[in-house]
């Protein structure tokens, strides 16, 4: 389910901590097994569960927590556009206006050439450049819609 390189990945995420801890490698080992198929499914998370020696609930639980899991199949960018409270103080709602218009899609949609993902995220630690979005694992703050079309321009 999961290539010789990533098994290899998260057997060294799991040498990091003594051999009964080794379920605190559950978050590296789902960011692995994402990078490599896109998104998290159930027998994909069942995988993890597995090799963590985990219940598979165990790992749905902190999947499902966290925004940054994928649990349906995602665009090939996928942009978490922050609302928490410094971005939202700083224009964040006009961001997602602006996404939303330019994309034609809403949050939580794909668009319909599966280029991009929209989703709305907690707090990515970025205050001081609210407001601010994440394509992928890239950081950009300070957005205008200038910015903004110049980004996406960049990535279409």
């Amino acid at each position: 389910m999961l290539s010789e390189e990533s098994l290899a990945r998260i057997g060294r995420e799991i040498a990091k901590y003594p051999p009964d801890r080794k379920a605190s490698a559950v978050m590296a080992a789902l960011h692995i097994a994402q990078d490599e198929h896109g998104w998290l499914s159930e027998p994909l998370m069942d995988y993890v569960a597995q090799l963590l020696d985990l219940r598979s609930i165990q790992v749905y639980e902190v999947a499902t927590f966290y925004t940054m899991y994928n649990l349906k199949p995602v665009g090939r960018h996928v942009i978490s556009v922050c609302t928490n409270i410094s971005c939202m103080l700083t224009g964040a709602e006009h961001v997602v206006k602006h996404l939303e218009n330019r994309l034609g899609i809403r949050l939580g949609e794909t668009t319909a050439d599966g280029r991009f993902t929209l989703k709305e995220v907690e707090c990515l630690a970025a205050c001081g450049g609210a407001p601010m979005f994440m394509i992928d694992k890239t950081y950009h703050e300070n957005l205008t819609p200038d910015r903004i079309d110049e980004i996406l321009g960049s990535l279409e």
